[in-house]
């Protein structure tokens, strides 16, 4: 995380009595290079996350209960406006969540991070409650003693703040991040109320929108199956490459991008422009929907299928008459299973 910190702290949450309670810290962390390490070893779990959500801060011009209204984004905006310091807006929104853990019943003990930070001239927040684990330390006088440890690889609530784009642009639905659940009631949902946002873009929606469009695009051109692939490869790779570093996809840029590799006499952002597809101009992607651009996979009744695009036709072969798969020459690893499970030497 090549990142200039500015501020970071941490508040304790445990349980007593079948109760949750807090312990606010009443000063900052020093910055050294453990909580850089701290940051680091969060941010890359964090990126890891396969499954993202986008948002922005619910406010009073929303059709929304009275409720549902935080007192976050208001502490927030002090702390910039220098109206209050760093540690008491953290405090405050430490309470926050305390209260929304004892409205919902969770005694869920663990440490809640706040670090503020600039990266690549834009200003962040990151805002996570680190769950934490029993575990055994070597004691300075050689002895085994138990203590607390923080698991960060099991971290479900998290959210990042970029202030600049929150104060340069506040009408933007996607200046907060956050770690989306998968199944279900959201596990993200009364974090997202504590901090008062509700989401405003679906990245894999839009992701499987930009699919869609680049499948009805290549169509259109009647381009041939090799300029097809370069294509649909193309648009993956320009959007890998922004979701690597973070940064939304833009229409227009794509589509720039993509005439330059392969020029065509009707652009991408031409063709999108006509569509009422609901295809914003700017997004966030999910990486994996943006995968079936270059591979075809699926899996379901005990069987799980994957080859990239290029094998069909070639290695690989369906029949949509019969719904049969033919392919041609099996992965290594798997003729070698399939080779000893029939007796036949490898």
């Amino acid at each position: 995380m090549q990142a200039d910190v500015k501020h970071s702290i941490i508040h304790q949450f445990y349980t007593s009595d079948g109760q949750i309670g807090l312990r606010v810290a009443p000063a900052t962390l020093a910055i050294n290079d453990e909580v850089g390490l701290l940051l680091t070893e969060l941010t890359d779990v964090y990126n890891a996350k396969p499954t993202k959500g986008y948002a922005r801060f619910i406010t009073a011009e929303d059709d929304v209960d009275e409720q549902q209204l935080s007192e976050f984004p208001e502490h927030l905006q002090a702390w910039r406006k220098s109206a209050i310091d760093f540690i008491e807006f953290t405090q405050q929104g430490a309470k926050l969540l305390h209260a929304q853990l004892q409205h919902y019943g969770i005694l869920e003990p663990g440490f809640l991070l706040f670090a503020g930070y600039t990266q690549l001239g834009q200003d962040y927040l990151v805002v996570a409650f680190l769950p934490s684990k029993e575990g055994v330390t070597i004691a300075p006088d050689l002895s085994v003693d138990r203590s607390s440890q923080l698991d960060i690889n099991k971290v479900q609530l998290a959210a990042m703040i970029n202030l600049t784009e929150l104060e340069e642009q506040p009408d933007s639905n996607a200046y907060i991040s956050f770690i989306k659940g998968r199944a279900g009631r959201k596990v993200s949902d009364f974090f997202l109320d504590f901090l008062g946002c509700a989401e405003g873009v679906n990245s894999k929606r839009q992701s499987q929108q930009l699919v869609d469009s680049v499948q009805q695009y290549v169509k259109e051109q009647e381009l041939a199956p090799e300029q097809a692939s370069v294509v649909r490869k193309s648009v993956y790779e320009i959007c890998d490459n922004q979701w690597q570093q973070g940064e939304p996809v833009r229409i227009r840029d794509l589509s720039d991008q993509l005439q330059a590799q392969v020029p065509s006499k009707r652009s991408f952002a031409d063709f999108s422009a006509t569509q009422n597809s609901g295809l914003a101009d700017e997004f966030p992607t999910d990486r994996t929907t943006l995968r079936k651009l270059v591979k075809f996979q699926g899996q379901g009744g005990g069987l799980s299928v994957g080859f990239d695009h290029t094998l069909l036709g070639e290695r690989v072969e369906y029949d949509a008459n019969t719904d049969k798969l033919t392919i041609h020459g099996t992965p290594p690893n798997l003729r070698d299973q399939l080779r000893r499970y029939f007796g036949i030497d490898s």
